[in-house]
């Protein structure tokens, strides 16, 4: 128990499971099922050995350098406050501004199947899309006490639905006719497998949040390891007997044509429309509840990095009472949202974040006799962070060229921006 206004282990692992059961996993389901078939437990396990793997970075430098910017400051440590490390912490805050966007598209693409508002599914998906993402930004405005609330209900309704979810699915597995969906017959190629996890990364993107919490954690040296062991550990778990439930309870056509909201489909062979109603609803509450977090996470994500000189230092000043960043992450947040489909802003959110955990894989490596931390763990995640990336951009650049080539502009924009933005620094007085 967190005693003081200190967190406590609890606390800590809830913002973990919290900020990786956001709407990623609403998200990408079906995406992960249509790229790895039966094979998609596998896939969400490889991504998730990844996860846990950079876990053991994460749980060294968060010793070693409390503070609340997480991420940004590890890079930092790392690198300095060089053109490298700013465009990597760029490429943090824009991938949170494309995680936003895929939790958009998620909510989006499960609202209509509660209400219509055109008749026309394509348009009520961008309509709804765009208003959450207005409301969201709104309530940020409007008090950041509210957000906190919101995530609070929000973390306990979405896990008590999914493991419910979990528990009927499993029962009902029983007498389904499509468990041989399971099969290793049924099981794409094993570079497939390695590509779909890493398409569906982003479902994991999230427990690197507990970093920016250590400072307020109570015994952070007992509670801050066992807090992102037990999250991913847990999320992985969750991910693995959702893919199970999926995939053995709806034929394969079924979860094409329900791509984008294949989780409520699933809990039809059990639960009929009730079911289904139920799990659009948790989806509905998870994508909200994970573009208010985010929201206001990547606005204070620019204004780190603003503050460590790394972007202009007017985005330190503030608007209507808060971070001007979050005004601009809303905007882009909107652009990326009607832009690219959503197989698009996965690959470029997965490539984003494989690209910032092999950086801070690396951190933990260059820096493991300071930190205490082994340093050929960093290393094997450092590694798996790059040969998976690289994997990603090679399959996504055959069957989705015009999505990777997004992705990869966003990556060189961050940086490019970065060298510029450091070369008017030193020309000026």
């Amino acid at each position: 128990m967190a005693t003081n206004g200190k967190i406590g282990l609890k606390e800590a692992i809830s913002i973990g499971i919290g900020g990786m059961v956001g709407g990623g996993i609403f998200a990408v389901l079906g995406l992960a099922v249509s790229l790895a078939q039966g094979g998609t437990p596998i896939a969400f396990l490889i991504a998730g050995t990844i996860a846990l793997v950079t876990s053991y970075s994460y749980v060294k430098l968060s010793l070693a350098y409390p503070d609340r910017g997480g991420t940004v400051k590890f890079i930092n440590q790392g690198f300095g406050k060089t053109t490298f490390s700013g465009g990597i912490n760029n490429l943090l805050w824009v991938s949170y501004i494309i995680m936003l966007a895929l939790y958009a598209s998620a909510f989006g693409s499960y609202a209509p199947n509660l209400w219509e508002i055109t008749g026309n599914v394509s348009l009520d998906t961008h309509i709804y899309s765009s208003l959450i993402v207005v409301f969201a930004t709104v309530i940020n405005y409007y008090s950041i006490k509210v957000v906190g609330k919101i995530e609070d209900y929000a973390v306990i309704i979405k896990l008590i639905i999914l493991i419910g979810f979990v528990f009927v699915g499993l029962y009902g597995l029983k007498d389904s006719s499509n468990l041989q969906q399971l099969a290793i017959a049924n099981w794409e190629k094993p570079i497939k497998l390695l590509t779909g996890g890493m398409v569906i990364f982003v479902a994991y993107e999230g427990f690197e949040l507990i970093a920016n919490s250590v400072p307020d954690m109570e015994n952070p040296k007992k509670n801050v390891p066992r807090a992102y062991l037990y999250a991913v550990l847990f999320v992985i778990l969750l991910y693995i007997v959702i893919a199970v439930v999926t995939v053995g309870s709806l034929p394969f056509s079924k979860i094409a044509e329900a791509q984008d909201y294949v989780l409520a489909e699933a809990a039809k062979p059990m639960l009929g429309n009730i079911g289904f109603t139920i799990i659009t609803i948790a989806a509905l509450i998870s994508t909200f509840s994970a573009i208010n977090a985010t929201l206001y996470g990547g606005s204070r994500v620019s204004y780190e990095i603003a503050e460590d000189d790394e972007l202009p230092h007017e985005l330190t000043s503030t608007l209507w009472n808060q971070p001007v960043g979050l005004f601009i992450t809303a905007i882009l947040t909107l652009i990326l949202t009607n832009a690219l489909q959503l197989e698009s802003i996965s690959t470029a959110g997965s490539i984003g974040f494989l690209l910032i955990f092999a950086t801070v894989n690396y951190v933990g490596y260059k820096k493991a006799v300071e930190i205490s931390a082994r340093k050929w763990i960093a290393l094997v995640g450092f590694l798996l962070c790059v040969i998976a990336s690289i994997a990603l951009i090679v399959q996504q650049y055959i069957s989705n060229p015009m999505g990777i080539s997004v992705a990869l502009a966003i990556v060189v924009i961050c940086f490019v921006m970065e060298f510029f933005y450091k070369k008017s620094e030193r020309k000026s007085p």
